[in-house]
């Protein structure tokens, strides 16, 4: 298992966030937004300063986390229910345009991995909303197939399908080399779900990706996240689980905790190094 961050975590400069990640022995970044700018509206120029930053500092990009079909369902483009990332509004009508222009950006960068969601979450799931999702994503899971990529739909709780054992039965009806998953427990602590061994268990057939963030509950009942390894999920579990099960891909760090007062690369540097210890206790 390779231990990498999204970038954006640590530091809008993508240069000295390369140069933090490679203190906890990263050689490869996830890339969502870079100089305040989301990944999916850099420029040319902005693209090739990136790639010439990523050649010089010796990393390569193991996926895009993209805001693919962070959307609402239709063709309206209501409030965000959540975080965006510097991410441009679009409707569900525009998520191919979106595709296909980050297609040419992956490639570019040398990954297959495209991350996507299951649209704003406006109501419960329902299967007729499942059937809604899976209508609108069924031209760009055609499109990746035809074009060499893989579609990593993570569950997300600001989105419908939140859980591992939600988004394993979306996936199913698939059956798609690709579109597969990247599980997030952080994201299905907060949907309500037990991360692991529960929502894991559900998932772990479509697993090629993994984000890694920590959180608990309050006595109020508010949710917060906390450094990887402080809160309320099981990460030894879940890391000795990935490796039996032989996971070799990524855990790309997205802790969303920062210190009180602190910085985001303060919080990101105590989770990666709470991260390093427990992939070397595995070794």
């Amino acid at each position: 298992m390779q231990l990498t961050a999204i970038t954006d975590e640590i530091s809008m400069d993508l240069a000295h966030a390369l140069d933090v990640m490679k203190e906890y022995g990263c050689s490869t970044a996830e890339l969502r937004s870079v100089w305040d700018t989301n990944i999916a509206d850099l420029s040319e120029e902005q693209l090739d300063e990136i790639q010439r930053i990523l050649e010089k500092k010796g990393f390569s990009v193991c996926c895009l986390a993209s805001p693919l079909y962070k959307c609402d369902l239709g063709s309206t483009a209501g409030e965000a229910v959540g975080r965006t990332h510097q991410a441009a509004a679009r409707t569900a009508d525009q998520q191919l345009d979106l595709l296909k222009h980050l297609s040419k950006v992956a490639k570019r960068f040398g990954t297959p991995y495209i991350r996507i969601f299951s649209y704003w979450k406006r109501s419960e799931l329902t299967p007729r909303i499942e059937d809604e999702i899976a209508a609108g994503i069924s031209e760009g899971v055609k499109f990746a197939e035809d074009n060499g990529l893989v579609l990593l739909m993570e569950n997300e709780h600001a989105c419908y399908l939140g859980t591992g054992k939600e988004t394993a039965k979306f996936l199913k009806r698939f059956d798609s080399p690709a579109l597969r998953a990247v599980w997030d427990p952080g994201n299905a602590y907060m949907a309500g779900e037990k991360p692991f061994p529960d929502g894991y268990e559900a998932i772990k057939s479509y697993v090629r990706h993994v984000h890694i963030k920590d959180a608990e509950t309050l006595a109020s009942g508010r949710q917060r996240f906390v450094v990887v390894g402080e809160g309320e999920i099981d990460y030894p579990g879940q890391l000795a689980a990935l490796k039996a099960d032989g996971y070799t891909g990524c855990l790309s760090l997205e802790t969303h905790y920062h210190p009180f007062a602190g910085t985001p690369e303060q919080g990101s540097r105590l989770c990666l190094q709470a991260l390093r210890k427990m992939l070397d206790d595995l070794s």
